[in-house]
C-alpha cells in the first residue's frame, strides 16, 4: 500500500480546469474539457486539512483519511484509475465517483451525476465502469471488515511536525512524463 501525506502548504499538480469546484456549471465545463482532451496541469497548494491517502496497487480507488486539528474527521473514497509512478511523482485519473464515510460510520455516495455524465462523454470507458463497480463492492467489504485502508490504526496516524513541507521542483512542468 502506498501512503501519501498532505497538509497545508504541500504543493501538487491538478487539472487547471479543476473538477473540484463548487459551481455546478464550472464542473460541467471542466468535464467537457476533459472529454475533449483540452486540459492542462497546474500547481496547487493544499489548504485547510491534513490528509493521508492510501493507495493499493492496481486498485480503482484510493482511501483518503481527513484530519482536522489533528483529529480524524472522515474517510473519503476516490474512485480513480490505478496509480502509476512517474519521474515527477504519482499519476492517476479521477473517475468522478466518490464515497464519503463519517466517523459515526454513516456514508453517502457523492457525484453520481458527474459519473453518469463522464460515462456519456466517454471519459469513463465500459471497461473502467465495470472495474469501478467491482471496486465499489471491494470498498464496502473492506469497510465492513475494517481492514486495509479502513483498519483502525490508520485513524491514529499523525504527521510528524518535524517533516519539512515538500515543494514541487521549479522545472516540474518541463520534465517529460514517463512511467516506471
Amino acid at each position: 500500500m502506498l501512503a501519501l501525506a498532505r497538509w497545508p502548504g504541500v504543493q501538487g499538480l491538478v487539472a487547471t480546469e479543476s473538477l473540484h469546484l463548487a459551481d455546478t456549471s464550472s464542473r460541467a465545463e471542466a468535464l467537457t474539457a476533459l472529454a475533449s482532451g483540452r486540459w492542462e496541469l497546474g500547481k496547487r497548494t493544499w489548504q485547510g486539512t491534513t490528509t493521508l491517502n492510501l493507495m493499493l496497487p492496481g486498485s480503482y480507488f484510493s482511501v483518503i483519511l481527513f484530519f482536522r486539528d489533528n483529529d480524524f474527521a472522515r474517510w473519503y473514497v476516490n474512485f480513480e484509475r490505478p496509480y502509476r509512478r512517474t519521474e515527477i511523482g504519482i499519476d492517476t485519473l479521477d473517475l468522478l465517483l466518490d464515497l464519503v464515510i463519517d466517523p459515526d460510520l454513516s456514508f453517502r455516495w457523492k457525484d453520481e451525476d458527474e459519473y453518469r455524465q463522464g460515462r456519456r462523454l466517454g471519459i469513463i470507458t465500459d471497461a473502467e465502469h465495470h472495474r469501478v463497480k467491482q471496486a465499489r463492492d471491494q470498498v464496502i467489504a473492506l469497510f465492513e471488515q475494517r481492514t486495509g485502508p479502513f483498519a483502525e490504526h490508520w485513524q491514529s496516524w499523525r504527521r510528524s511536525a518535524e517533516w519539512p513541507t515538500p515543494t514541487l521542483p521549479t522545472n516540474v512542468m518541463d520534465v517529460p512524463v514517463t512511467t516506471e
